[in-house]
């Protein structure tokens, strides 16, 4: 399914703290960051990019599959979920260097079609010390025809203890495309949003999700040691979300009732 499961891709990046400050500024806070200041959870995505020039693109903007992430002939990408063990805190202005492989990659039949699945580890060091481990969970689709069925999103739970109101809008989906370099056109390109891929409008990114789940757990249980979020069901940039969290557990509930996303801290 890979050509070679061993590969080993190498990043070194310096943590500019102005690329934090940005971050805070669009997920609404004050921008106190500075060099040597612990790097808030999940911000390493800003971090570590990997620019290709357009003709090594695919449709969706992202780069094209074929190396690290093997092409198993499906188009549509999405980010399923992800794990993050957290060992010590990334400190900014000074560089730190990531190490990804492939750890797995299998392709199976699902109820609506192929479906591939790669599951993607990170390491990111600094100062000779591991800092964090992070793993990511990507699903491959083939493209829906127009009959085809739609998933039914679960229900989200309504019990929680702290809930908290959050907006989207395509500025802030651009924002944080630009942050992490991600290109991809779901969150930024309405007409293929809609046309090619068939949502209803921009897709709120799955990251941009589990960020906000992430600072919300480190404000109630302060530092955290590790996460895991799994993502249920699309949020559109022009749906407001509600945060839940119910101790330790955490959700994103959509304005429907149904599940976007869920989270353990």
């Amino acid at each position: 399914m890979q050509d070679d499961l061993s590969l080993t891709a190498r990043q070194s990046d310096v943590l500019d703290p102005a690329r934090a400050r940005a971050m805070q500024v669009a997920l609404g806070q004050a921008a106190t960051l500075g060099p040597g200041d612990a790097l808030p959870p999940f911000f390493h995505q800003l971090y570590f990019w990997t620019p290709v020039p357009a003709e090594g693109l695919g449709r969706d903007g992202h780069p094209r599959v074929g190396g690290l992430i093997p092409d198993m002939g499906l188009p549509r990408r999405m980010w399923a979920g992800g794990r993050l063990r957290f060992d010590t805190s990334l400190r900014l202005g000074f560089e730190a260097e990531r190490v990804s492989v492939c750890e797995a990659a299998t392709r199976k039949e699902g109820r609506t079609g192929p479906l591939g699945f790669v599951t993607l580890r990170h390491e990111v060091w600094q100062h000779g010390a591991l800092c964090l481990t992070e793993w990511q969970d990507l699903v491959y689709r083939a493209d829906m025809g127009a009959d085809a069925p739609r998933p039914v999103p679960p229900v989200a739970e309504s019990d929680e203890e702290v809930a908290q109101v959050v907006q989207f809008d395509a500025t802030l989906l651009f924002r944080y495309s630009a942050l992490t370099f991600n290109g991809h056109r779901i969150h930024y390109d309405q007409p293929y949003a809609r046309a090619v891929e068939g949502y209803d409008g921009l897709v709120v990114h799955g990251p941009l999700l589990a960020q906000h789940l992430m600072l919300m757990a480190e404000a109630a249980l302060g530092p955290l040691t590790a996460f895991s979020f799994r993502a249920t069901a699309p949020l559109m940039h022009h749906e407001a979300a509600t945060l839940c969290r119910r101790g330790r557990e955490l959700w994103v509930r959509g304005p429907d009732g149904r599940m976007c996303m869920s989270a353990r801290a």
